[in-house]
C-alpha cells in the first residue's frame, strides 16, 4: 500500500493543510500484467474523506484486473478556507502522475479511470468537464492529459440548483456562497452545477445511485445523465430500487466497519493535532465532530440486505469493457 505525494514541494499551499498533502496509495496486483487502471475517490462533502469508499472498492476493483489507487484530496473541514479548483487540480495532478509513470505502475496509461462518490462524485465530473482548462505548470506533467478514458460516479453531487446537497457546495465555494446574490457568486454556481456544462468530448461516464437516497437527491444522478444523452457521451445510468446515502460496496466487511486503515483521514488527523497544539482555535469543536464521523459506528444484530447493489462494480466494469 505504497503512499505517493502528488505535489511537489512548493506546489502545494492550500491554508490550513497543516502536516497534510494530497497523496494516492496504490493497491496494485503482485504480477507483470499490465492492466486497466482505477483511481479512487471516497467521498466526504467536501469536508472529509470518509474511509469506507477507499480500501473496500480498491480491492473490489483489484478482483476485476485493475490497478488501483486510492486518492485522498483536500478539503475544507472549517469551512473557514473553500476548497474552490483545488480537489480539482489535486485529481488532474494524480492522473497525469499515474499515466507519466504507466511502466512503473503496470497499467495502460490509455486505459486509466476514476471512481468518485458522492462529492467526490463531483470532483471526478468536474474533471470530465473541465478537463482541457486544467493546466499544470510542472514541465514533467503540463503535456499529459488529465481526462480520464471513463467515470465512475457514485450517488453523486451534482447540481448547485433545486435538488443540490447545499453542504457540498458551502464547503467548495464558502459558506456564505447561497446567500450571496453577486455576479461572482451566481458564476462559480452556476459552473459547479455540472449538469450545465457537459461538453460533447466529456469522457463517457457509468452513473449510479439509490432512489431512496437520503442525503443527496436522486435527480442529480438523472440531470447529468440527461446532460450526456443531450450531447451525445455515451453512458449507462443505473438507480436501485432502495438504499441510503454512502452504500460504498454494501459487503459484510462495510457492515461490520472494517473498512481498513484509515489513511484517507489524514487530513483531519492533522487539524485535529493542529489545534491541541494551539495553531488554530477551535470554538466550534470540530476535533470531535470530525473524529466523530471518522470512527465505524458498530455492527448491529441485524443490518439490511444490499445485495442487489453488490452488483454495480461488474455494471461498471462491463460498460468500461464496452468502450
Amino acid at each position: 500500500m505504497e503512499r505517493i505525494d502528488i505535489w511537489n514541494e512548493g506546489e502545494y499551499n492550500y491554508p490550513l493543510a497543516f502536516d497534510f498533502r494530497p497523496n494516492l496509495r496504490a493497491y496494485l496486483i503482485d504480477d507483470s500484467k499490465t492492466r486497466p487502471c482505477m483511481i479512487i475517490l471516497p467521498g466526504g462533502g467536501y469536508a472529509i474523506v470518509v474511509p469506507p469508499e477507499g480500501e473496500l472498492v480498491a480491492k473490489r476493483f483489484n478482483e476485476l484486473g485493475y490497478n488501483c489507487f486510492v486518492m485522498t484530496y483536500t478539503t475544507n473541514q472549517t469551512m473557514r478556507a473553500p476548497v474552490m479548483e483545488q480537489a480539482m487540480r489535486d485529481l488532474a495532478r494524480a492522473i497525469r502522475l499515474v499515466r507519466k509513470n504507466a511502466d512503473e505502475y503496470k497499467i495502460d496509461k490509455n486505459k486509466l479511470y476514476i471512481c468518485g462518490f458522492s462529492a467526490a462524485g463531483h470532483i471526478c465530473g468536474c474533471i470530465c468537464n473541465y478537463w482541457e482548462e486544467i493546466e499544470d505548470s510542472n514541465p514533467d506533467y503540463k503535456d499529459i492529459s488529465c481526462r480520464p478514458d471513463a467515470a465512475i460516479l457514485s450517488y453523486p453531487v451534482i447540481t448547485s440548483g433545486e435538488y443540490a446537497h447545499q453542504d457540498s457546495f458551502r464547503f467548495l465555494l464558502g459558506k456564505d456562497i447561497y446567500d450571496r446574490t453577486d455576479d461572482e457568486a451566481k458564476a462559480l454556481l452556476n459552473k459547479y452545477s455540472l449538469e450545465k456544462n457537459v461538453k460533447e468530448n466529456n469522457p463517457p461516464c457509468f452513473i449510479w445511485q439509490t432512489e431512496t437516497d437520503d442525503l443527496v437527491p436522486v435527480q442529480n444522478s438523472y440531470l447529468y445523465a440527461e446532460a450526456l444523452k443531450e450531447k451525445g457521451v455515451k453512458y449507462v445510468h443505473k438507480t436501485f430500487p432502495r438504499g441510503f446515502h454512502g452504500l460504498s460496496i454494501p459487503n459484510d466487511d462495510w457492515a461490520t466497519g472494517n473498512h481498513g486503515e484509515p489513511y484517507t483521514a489524514e487530513q483531519s488527523f492533522a487539524l485535529v493535532k493542529a489545534i491541541k497544539e494551539g495553531k488554530l482555535d477551535d470554538p466550534d469543536n470540530i476535533c470531535d465532530t470530525l473524529l466523530g464521523f471518522l470512527t465505524p459506528p458498530p455492527a448491529g444484530p441485524e443490518r439490511p440486505d444490499y445485495s442487489e447493489v453488490l452488483v454495480w462494480p461488474e455494471m461498471a466494469d462491463n460498460f468500461i469493457k464496452s468502450l
